[in-house]
């Protein structure tokens, strides 16, 4: 059980720790919302994973969308080997993204990326904030100010943040030690699924004390599911995207 120790110590740790960016993150999202904006969540590699758990799932909010690295084949055309493994570093990449995305200037975006030093995540990050919108980072602190940045610029993702998440992540990401050297068991993504979700539930409750009825997703796999979601996506149309 030690890793289960551990990561649960983490955990805590971070829920503490982080409720002041939590407070501050969330009150952004309810500013979007509030403007009929929508929360646009980019993550690249297994930083997609927390991407999916903000945008377009049970209990989260409809108005949001994932954005990835598929989207150059999925709406750009693109042939599907571009997807390589060194396309997270290639700052090019970020403009594409943007670009395909339905996005309006109330839009607000969070970024996650536990190094924050690619190429294309640190592009992003910076033209979201030429185009004026919120920017909430997740990250690394650790891991982020031992890497050297890969971005042209030097900037980092926590750089150009208006509030940054600390997943509290190690440098090198796992927390167990090997005999002789190394370390396994990771824990970003479950710090950072953690702090996702308490910035979602933060900004529903605090929609609801605004008195407003927060537009949050039911399970497809409940009764009335598909048609409650429906109704609300149809509030939305042209700028979320379901289904990549």
């Amino acid at each position: 059980m030690s890793y289960a120790s551990k990561v649960l110590d983490l955990a805590h740790q971070v829920a503490e720790s982080q409720a002041e960016p939590v407070r501050a993150a969330a009150a952004l999202l309810v500013a979007s919302i509030r403007a009929d904006g929508v929360v646009n969540a980019f993550g690249s590699g297994h930083s997609e994973a927390i991407a999916m758990e903000i945008a377009g799932r049970a209990g989260g909010l409809v108005p949001s969308n994932r954005l990835t690295p598929r989207d150059l084949v999925l709406y750009g055309g693109q042939p599907p080997s571009v997807l390589t493994p060194e396309l997270e570093r290639d700052p090019a990449v970020a403009h594409r993204i943007y670009e395909l995305a339905p996005v309006a200037p109330q839009d607000v975006f969070v970024l996650i990326s536990s190094s924050g030093v690619n190429g294309a995540v640190v592009e992003l990050a910076t033209i979201v904030k030429e185009r004026g919108h919120p920017l909430i980072a997740l990250t690394s602190v650790k891991h982020s100010t031992r890497m050297t940045s890969r971005h042209p610029s030097g900037a980092k993702l926590l750089d150009l943040a208006d509030v940054v998440l600390d997943n509290g992540a190690p440098y090198g990401d796992a927390i167990l030690d090997l005999p002789g050297g190394g370390t396994y068991g990771a824990v970003s993504t479950i710090t950072s699924a953690l702090l996702a979700q308490m910035v979602v539930t933060r900004a529903v409750e605090e929609l609801v004390a605004l008195g407003e009825t927060p537009p949050i997703y039911l399970s497809a796999n409940v009764t009335g599911g598909d048609d409650h979601n429906k109704a609300l996506e149809s509030r939305y149309a042209g700028r979320i995207r379901r289904g990549s």
